[in-house]
């Protein structure tokens, strides 16, 4: 399903602390931008949510990856791990990286 590099990469990045944080703005459009330049640069980035007051996490961290054109890997507490689709890959549709 993941190929072995983006395997290697997720695991990397569930030991290391987060990427980008979330805070009290929300996701603005600077923020998007940010975490699609740091998906291109490192592929698998962690996202922290800062704000206290979301109900649903998990459905909080499906739009941000529906909005950067990212997978969605694991969510844990306020933390979620993205990580870049490739596009190039005819198998995409179905779970693939």
């Amino acid at each position: 399903m993941y190929s072995q590099e983006i395997k290697d990469l997720i695991k990397k990045t569930r030991t290391e602390r987060a990427d980008i944080r979330i805070g009290k703005y929300s996701v603005t459009e600077g923020m998007i931008n940010e975490i699609k330049r740091r998906l291109n640069e490192h592929k698998v980035i962690k996202i922290k949510i800062g704000i206290k007051e979301i109900d649903d996490r998990k459905e909080f961290a499906k739009r941000v990856a529906e909005m950067v054109g990212a997978k969605l890997i694991e969510v844990r507490g306020y933390t979620f791990i993205l990580a870049k689709v490739d596009s190039n890959r005819q198998d995409k549709d179905q779970g693939a990286l």
